[in-house]
Formats: C-alpha cells, sequence, structure tokens
C-alpha cells in the first residue's frame, strides 16, 4: 500500500506563530470503566455532589488565574472522564467561572467530550445553551460486536442517535474510533471507516488500540487472550487510513486526527504547538508560562482527594516542576513532529540553544523520514510518521 504524500502547504488556517492558550477541565466520573482505558476515570455508584464539585472548579480556577495572569482564551476543553454525565447547570457554572477569571472571546471553540449512552437532546440543548459549540463522542466501533468487546456501554443504535442529535444541535462535531482490532481486516476497517466519514460533519480521532498497563486487556494479553495485529499488519492499517480519510476529504493533520481543511481542533491545536494551556480538575495536566519560567503542573487524581485538597488549600496541584529550557525543547518536538504542519524549527533552536545534528538529521531524510520546509520548518513524512517514537528520539539527542 502506498503511502499519500503531504501537501507542503499547513492545512490550518490559524497563525502558526500563536500556539494559543487553553483552559482544560477534566471530569473524572464515568458510568463504566473501559477494559482499554488508563486515563483517570472513576465509576462511582452513588450520585456525585454537582454543586460541591463546581465550587471546587471555580476555587481552582482562581489560583490557576493568580499564576497565568490575564490573557485570552483561545480554546476551552472539557474531557474526562465522562463530561455528558454532568448537568447542564454545571457546565454553565464552570464555563461562566472561566468567563470571570479570563478574557474569553465570542465565538472560541468550546468542546465536550460524549458518551453516545449518556445522550440526551434536552441534556445537548443544555450544553449548547451554555456555551458549548463543538462535541467530541466516544463512538469507539460501528458494529455492535466491537463494542461489546471494547466494553461500551452504548451500541450502534445509541450511536448513530447521538450522531444526528449532535448534528442538529452543535455547529461542530467529532467522534473517537479504535481501530487494529483483534481479527479487523484491512477490508473490514475500509467499510466502517467510509461509513464514518459519511456520518462525520468535519472532524474525526482515529486511534489504534494500544495495551496499556494496569487495564483488563494488559492482563489478558500478558496470558495471551488477547491477541491485537501485529507491527506489519498495524501499519497497514494505519496506511489503509490516512489513504481513505484522504480521498474522502478529511485528511490526516496529526499523527491520529482527521479533518475538513479549516476544521481541526484548536484546542488540540495549542496542546501540539506547544502553547499554554490551564488543567482544572483531578488528574489534570497544565503547561503555564508564569513569571518568564515554564511549568508543568499536575493536580491530585483521586476525585475526592483532588476536593478536600481544593477545599483546604485552594487548589489540587500535587506538581509543579519548572522546565528547563532543553525539557521544553524535547517536549515541543515530542508534540509538534505529531503535526502534518511539522515544528518551527527556529523556535526549537533558540529553547535547545542548538541546530539538529547534521549527521542524525541528514540520515533521516536520506531514509525519507523527515523533510525541511525551506529554513524554518521541520516535518516528518508518512513514511516517519510510522516511527514516529524513534524520529523524535533521534532528533533529540
Amino acid at each position: 500500500m502506498t503511502a499519500v504524500p503531504f501537501d507542503i502547504r499547513p492545512s490550518m488556517g490559524a497563525d502558526l506563530s500563536d500556539p494559543g492558550f487553553g483552559i482544560y477541565v477534566h471530569w473524572p466520573f464515568c458510568a463504566a470503566k473501559c477494559p482499554y482505558c488508563d486515563f483517570n476515570s472513576h465509576v462511582r455508584h452513588q450520585p456525585v455532589d454537582q454543586p460541591r464539585f463546581v465550587q471546587a472548579f471555580l476555587k481552582e480556577m482562581a489560583t490557576m488565574r493568580r499564576l497565568t495572569g490575564s490573557r485570552s482564551v483561545t480554546s476551552i476543553f472539557m474531557g474526562g472522564g465522562t463530561p455528558s454525565l454532568m448537568a447542564p447547570e454545571t457546565v454553565d457554572a464552570i464555563l461562566n467561572g472561566i468567563a470571570r477569571h479570563w478574557h474569553v472571546p465570542d465565538g472560541i471553540e468550546i468542546t465536550m467530550e460524549a458518551n453516545p449512552s449518556s445522550v440526551e437532546a434536552d441534556r445537548f440543548r443544555g450544553y449548547r445553551a451554555a456555551g458549548v459549540n463543538r462535541v467530541s463522542l466516544g463512538v469507539q466501533a460501528l458494529n455492535d460486536r466491537d463494542l461489546k468487546f471494547l466494553g461500551r456501554l452504548h451500541d450502534v443504535a445509541d450511536a448513530l442517535k447521538a450522531i444526528r442529535l449532535a448534528r442538529d444541535i452543535f455547529p461542530r462535531m467529532s467522534f473517537d474510533l479504535i481501530y487494529a482490532r483483534p481479527n479487523q481486516t484491512v477490508e473490514d476497517w475500509d467499510r466502517e471507516l467510509k461509513e464514518a466519514v459519511s456520518y462525520a460533519v468535519d472532524h474525526l480521532s482515529l486511534y489504534q488500540l494500544t495495551i496499556e498497563e494496569g487495564t483488563p486487556f494488559y492482563g489478558l494479553h500478558k496470558a495471551g487472550k488477547l491477541v491485537v495485529p501485529d507491527g506489519e499488519q498495524s501499519a497497514v492499517l494505519y496506511e489503509a487510513t490516512q489513504e481513505i480519510t484522504e480521498r474522502e476529504g478529511m485528511p490526516a493533520y496529526e499523527v491520529s486526527n482527521h479533518a475538513r481543511p479549516g476544521s481541526e481542533s484548536r484546542h488540540n491545536l495549542t496542546y501540539w504547538r506547544y502553547g499554554d494551556y490551564v488543567g482544572i480538575g483531578p488528574g489534570a495536566h497544565g503547561r503555564l508560562t508564569t513569571g518568564g519560567a515554564k511549568i508543568a503542573t499536575a493536580t491530585e487524581r483521586r476525585p475526592e482527594g483532588w476536593l478536600e485538597l481544593v477545599e483546604a488549600e485552594g487548589h489540587g496541584m500535587v506538581d509543579q516542576e519548572l522546565l528547563e529550557r532543553e525539557a521544553q525543547a524535547d517536549e515541543l518536538l515530542l508534540m509538534g513532529l505529531r503535526l502534518k504542519e511539522g515544528i518551527d524549527l527556529v523556535r526549537w533552536q533558540a529553547l535547545s540553544g542548538r541546530d539538529p545534528d547534521p549527521d542524525r538529521e541528514q540520515f533521516l531524510i536520506e531514509h525519507g523520514f523527515i523533510e525541511r520546509l525551506g529554513n524554518s520548518r521541520l516535518r516528518c513524512t508518512p513514511a516517519g510518521m510510522l516511527i514516529l517514537d524513534a524520529v523524535v528520539a533521534d532528533l533529540a539527542c
């Protein structure tokens, strides 16, 4: 299968010199824990005290505002967990709190993740009224057998109902699929992905199934009871994904994300372009420039532990790490090479204090893994994306 060549022009319309300033809010609760998931998500069999959590979110925002100073927000993202388990009033209070602490221009991207099993029309309309203008649905598969295997609480009928509602209510909509599932052929994936594109409005996130330590799938895989496609078959599925989405008008702009031109996720671009973002809520991470320095923040993962810490201290942060310039350069490389547009080489050189090793760079160019766009940008080729971790490691040395 032939890899699709990249267009040399960045597909994103935003100013590449401005990576943005995002706010991420983590709602840690789920109705059930999926067997592949290693995210900070928790199941509670009693109702969550949402008003108490709202007050804690607002308290932590105030602390983060003192760290960031006055800034203009370019995107807001509510992830989890399952944020669509929140009442619309909870979402409204959180968004109003963000607007009180930072400048929130009209019309910025405000995304909420939702699971099809927790979707109701009135709830979706309530989120829209609160200000959410983009929804990201965790569909994961478009056949009931694999949805059951993945531990999802919805079936295909639920997923299609949620997609229709999202298309009717929100200006923008994305949904996720997981591929490289056991016994999945390229022909199977071709059919499923074409069907997905027919439902999609402007964006798809397509992730290969990975076996993460600490998950139920990890134990099954280690015992030989769960067999996933090997590296060669996974590469074939990845290349098929690029070809199909390119052909259907939703090319990749990041290794796992596809969009119609102009509909890329503004919030995720802030991560990949190594901008600043505030992380609020249990287990949230952030990258903030404060006092001329860049710090990495992380909050307590346990929801109740985070809640008690915020109520006592005004925030749930358990880690604040000052990032040296070399560490920032490594993070910029790690995040930016995921993008089709690649990295701003001048910015990387300013942080690292050096040029890329000429021998390593030449080796990667000669073998078709990276390419330069003029003197100011460097990016992976389609072949390089298949071995992205190795390319990053080679350039970071």
